[in-house]
């Protein structure tokens, strides 16, 4: 049994929320009740399973949001940025400051990990002679080996070197992982053990963040950072840390808690109207709004003149950049107040266009085209989906082609479809998995895809 989960984005509590620890529990017991299930055979036997593989496929610890890029432990301002120079000394320990961070705010639910990895959360009923399970026999205890391939928020455990190995080995330690100390894989080719364990169970997998060009650059590959890094840092994180830092006391502790949360809100075009359901919530002045929409605009210029973010732009070529330049620069000549308005009306005529599929490139890799994968998974859009791909016979049996996204472990926040130009949100925690099955497992089935949310 293989179980696919990507992008948790556990944060250090800087910026943003992580999803509870709730969740873990939550996902122990799934992981207990799906153990047991593919212990049932196709020849309708029951055989309990003694381990199984758990691959976290991406964003997992969540290196970029964090206000530890602009903020030092003593409170004066950091200058270094992820798009510095990866082999210094102070770079790696900025890395380990943040992973460190991560893992202790988060120690709780990976904790649970931890225990799952070990075998002492899922433990099974032995079978009696007769393959039917035993109630009343000693549970066996079932080893879950834990993978950790990387995305475009943690890509620095992709970053070769003794002191990242170090980084590591301590991310192994904490989560119960498998990996050795060199570099996590971001492709399944990094890794020929594990991706001939996915071949067995005839999947293809990989984060998805090479095609998101805000999101990875393609011809200096996945260890360097890029503009979707500098946009993060730079205005989502930047933004509310100054609105507290020249707003101070005149600002509730909840107003300031929620604009953290602005990354978190969907779909991303309806952000003014966060922003200004958060003033008005909270007893905002429309001097206020003002105040906070001219420290919006600075920070979209300092964003968009960071030297990094201009060395991305290339010339006399219309690219991403350029297109968040422009969008950036639209949003500076209004308030929030129309910002909001336009992206109600936006939101109202496009509500079921804005989530993102990358369904189309599943159909371009290798292992789909040539057969040798039924299954092609992806993360990073955080939209799960579950898109037959195609259909074809093998020896005899149809065979079916899916395409699966494993969605997001992550707080959301999203307007309404009642009088979305109300602004009213509601917040939940979702989570999603993908399970592959082989020999017969899970009574002969091969895939299954789950989705919840905690209210």
């Amino acid at each position: 049994m293989l179980v696919i989960v990507s992008d948790l984005h556990l944060k250090d509590g800087t910026s943003g929320s992580s999803i509870t620890p709730d969740a873990f529990r939550v996902f122990a017991e799934r992981l207990r009740s799906m153990a047991y299930r593919a212990s049932w055979r196709a020849d309708g036997c029951y055989r309990p399973i003694d381990s199984f593989h758990l691959l976290l496929m991406g964003d997992v610890l969540d290196l970029i949001r964090t206000e530890r890029w602009l903020v030092k432990a003593d409170g004066s301002e950091e200058t270094l940025r992820p798009w510095d120079d990866a082999n210094s000394e102070a770079y790696a320990a900025k890395v380990a400051e943040i992973t460190n961070a991560i893992l202790e705010h988060n120690h709780h639910g990976l904790s649970l990990l931890r225990k799952i990895s070990a075998g002492e959360l899922i433990r099974l009923p032995p079978a009696r002679n007769d393959g039917q399970p035993d109630p009343h026999g000693e549970r066996i205890p079932v080893k879950v080996h834990i993978h950790y391939m990387t995305g475009n928020h943690d890509w620095f455990f992709h970053l070769p070197g003794e002191q990242y190995n170090a980084i590591r080995a301590r991310v192994a330690e904490a989560m119960g992982l498998s990996n050795p100390p060199n570099p996590f894989p971001h492709e399944l080719e990094e890794d020929p053990w594990l991706a001939e364990l996915l071949a067995r169970h005839h999947v293809y997998a990989r984060h998805g963040d090479i095609f998101d060009a805000l999101n990875y650059h393609v011809s200096l590959g996945r260890d360097h950072a890029t503009v979707g890094d500098a946009m993060t840092i730079e205005l989502l994180t930047r933004f509310p840390l100054e609105v507290r830092r020249r707003m101070g006391e005149d600002i509730p502790p909840d107003f300031s808690e929620g604009l953290k949360e602005l990354s978190n809100v969907r779909p991303a075009l309806v952000t003014p109207m966060w922003v200004n359901n958060l003033i008005r919530n909270h007893g905002g002045s429309r001097s206020q709004s003002e105040d906070i929409k001219a420290i919006w605009n600075e920070c979209a210029d300092r964003f968009v003149q960071t030297d990094f973010v201009r060395s991305q732009d290339q010339p006399f070529r219309l690219d991403a950049v350029d297109a968040l330049e422009g969008a950036l620069l639209f949003s500076k000549g209004f308030s929030f107040d129309a910002l909001e308005t336009l992206a109600g009306w936006v939101h109202k005529k496009l509500s079921n266009s804005t989530k993102i599929s990358f369904a189309n490139h599943a159909l371009q890799e290798t292992a789909f085209k040539r057969k040798q994968a039924d299954y092609i998974v992806y993360g990073h859009t955080h939209f799960h989906e579950i898109v037959p791909l195609d259909s074809y016979v093998r020896k005899g049996t149809v065979i079916n082609q899916i395409y699966f996204n494993t969605g997001t472990w992550h707080p959301y926040y999203e307007v309404t479809l009642q009088e979305p130009e109300n602004m009213k949100f509601v917040g939940l925690h979702v989570m999603a998995y993908a399970t592959f099955f082989h020999e017969g497992e899970r009574g002969g089935r091969r895939a299954e895809a789950w989705f919840g949310s905690l209210a």
